[in-house]
């Protein structure tokens, strides 16, 4: 089972990931960062617009409004590539496992007439 493991790794084209990563990383800090902005943001619009014993006028409301909708619609921006250069390192590394199965059955096919030819081959020798 570990030369499974073995052979599944060296497959595995590890160039493209490696050269992928540091910018998968690179969206994933600026994705949990946006999202830690703005959630301060948020919060501290949500908490300067609600002042005890003061009421917030409809334009300010809606001025909140619309900037934590423009806020959101950034985050979803930044979600969306991330998910996508997710999805072509998902699909490359499914591409990978694809192949590796291809060369599995190969081998099974090669290691199966290979022991039909080591029996016949042993039976041949000791029928002799």
């Amino acid at each position: 089972m570990a030369i499974n493991w073995i052979v599944a790794l060296k497959a595995v084209p590890w160039s493209d990931l490696v050269q992928a990563a540091p910018g998968i990383v690179k969206s994933a800090r600026k994705l949990f960062a946006g999202a830690r902005e703005s959630a301060a943001r948020t919060a501290g619009a949500a908490h300067a617009g609600a002042q005890p014993g003061a009421e917030a006028s409809v334009e300010a409301r809606l001025e909140h409004i619309e900037t934590t909708l423009a806020m959101l619609g950034e985050d979803q921006r930044s979600s969306a590539e991330l998910i996508r250069s997710l999805a072509d390192q998902n699909a490359q590394v499914v591409q990978a496992m694809a192949v590796l199965q291809a060369r599995a059955r190969i081998m099974l096919g090669v290691s199966i007439a290979l022991l039909i030819a080591f029996v016949t081959l042993a039976i041949w020798v000791v029928t002799r």
